[in-house]
């Protein structure tokens, strides 16, 4: 887990170039932290994900793509990512960091660098509803429309871990003047500060 200062340091193909741009604004931001790619990739690896997975969506041919076998299928990829259990180490290492980040307490919201749709959770020590939240926005990863737009761009299913922003509060809204300020496209702002910069 990362601290936005910490993030600053990693390449941005680590991180995402958002999460540079945020941490280059860290006096406007409020309570929240990165949470490495790498930390899903422990996850998808610990549950053999990947195999069943593959074994799962083997019927699918994205040459002639069946998409009403999709359809069928995403439902029961997506539940098994949600329904697939993180190692004991992994989820005390989740709850200290929210701990330390300020976020074991109160509304918080996730979501993916340089993309808009958050899950948020109402959050009480230690930080179970933040966990299922991060499940929950991985499992996005598996429905019929995010399938179907990897087929279509890159040919298969298969994806890279990525990072995931966490931030108290819930989901911001666009700030078009602090936008304009910043010199970016869009801001996020809710009443705890920025909290997206996509």
């Amino acid at each position: 887990m990362l601290t936005f200062a910490e993030a600053a340091r990693q390449p941005a193909a680590v991180v995402g170039a958002e999460t540079h741009r945020l941490a280059a604004n860290a006096g406007r931001l409020g309570a929240g932290m990165v949470l490495p790619a790498s930390y899903e990739e422990a996850f998808y690896r610990g549950n053999n994900l990947p195999e069943q997975l593959r074994r799962l969506l083997a019927g699918l041919n994205p040459a002639r793509l069946d998409e009403d076998l999709l359809e069928a299928l995403a439902p029961r990829a997506a539940d098994l990512v949600r329904t697939s259990a993180l190692s004991d180490d992994a989820v005390q290492l989740f709850y200290r960091a929210l701990g330390n980040a300020g976020l074991a307490g109160g509304e918080l919201h996730l979501r993916r660098p340089g993309e808009r749709e958050a899950e948020a959770a109402r959050v009480t020590p230690p930080g179970t509803a933040a966990l299922h939240a991060l499940k929950r926005l991985w499992a996005r990863d598996w429905t019929f429309a995010a399938m179907l737009e990897r087929l279509d761009t890159q040919g298969s299913v298969g994806l890279e871990a990525r990072p995931v922003l966490l931030f108290a509060g819930a989901p911001g809204h666009p700030d078009p003047a602090l936008a304009a300020e910043l010199g970016v496209p869009t801001a996020l702002v809710n009443g705890r500060g920025v909290v997206g910069l996509p």
